[in-house]
């Protein structure tokens, strides 16, 4: 079994979800007290979320990549970034580093075109619904994105940092997420992207009959075969 590096705390409620789907992933791959080989960097969110908003990508990067350095020189076989939005980061993170990272990205475009998902709705923060470096990975897979209009996304993006990275669920952020969510699907996205590792804590395919891809379960999934060497 490899050893996975897991480069986590933001924020550090998905960081569990992340831990206890590995761990679950691995058990019920191999069966009786098996666990996952991990070892867990978790970086502190304040000094990360305010370097997001005064846009200092750099020294994200810079945090990061140290982060990930260390998670290799702790015996870790490949690296997982427990967040989608700063793998805006990745380029710098993998030239840091000499092993394998596993972009989130990739792994969902993974699962998506295996479902013959060509177009897709995308929630998360800003950063990931209006920069590039996210949706340009999906797109060289052949998968067209949507976003919610410019209102929508504010409270997309207001929900995550003022509620769910502070462990807060509200049923009626949860009403809005599900309304965006099937506007989404009206325009013609035959699936969702829950691309925030804390949005699966506020909706689930439980709640829509909209088709919902969580990235934190695919990626922690693909992360499992990986450690188990599977191609």
């Amino acid at each position: 079994m490899k050893t996975i590096g897991l480069l986590g705390g933001m924020s550090w409620e998905s960081t569990q979800t992340y831990y206890r789907l590995i761990n679950e992933g691995v058990k019920n791959r191999l069966g009786g007290l098996h666990s996952a080989k991990l070892v867990l960097f978790s970086v502190d969110f304040a000094e990360i979320e305010a370097l997001q908003h005064k846009g200092d990508w750099p020294a994200t990067a810079d945090i990061l990549a140290g982060a990930a350095l260390s998670l290799q020189k702790a015996g870790a076989d490949f690296l997982v970034i427990g967040t989608n939005t700063m793998h805006k980061v990745a380029p710098e993170i993998e030239q840091a580093i000499g092993i394998p990272l596993l972009h989130i990205a990739d792994a969902t475009a993974q699962v998506l075109k295996k479902d013959g998902v060509t177009r897709v709705g995308l929630l998360g923060t800003r950063f990931t619904m209006e920069q590039a470096f996210y949706r340009e990975r999906l797109e060289a897979a052949g998968i067209d994105v949507l976003t919610p209009d410019e209102s929508q996304r504010d409270e997309v993006h207001r929900v995550i940092y003022e509620e769910l990275c502070q462990g807060e669920i509200k049923p009626d952020s949860r009403h809005t997420y599900l309304d965006i969510v099937s506007s989404l699907s009206g325009r013609g996205a035959q699936a969702v992207i829950l691309g925030c590792t804390e949005i699966g804590l506020l909706i689930s395919q439980a709640d829509t009959e909209v088709p919902l891809y969580d990235t934190t379960e695919i990626h922690a999934a693909r992360a499992v075969e990986l450690a188990l060497h599977h191609p």
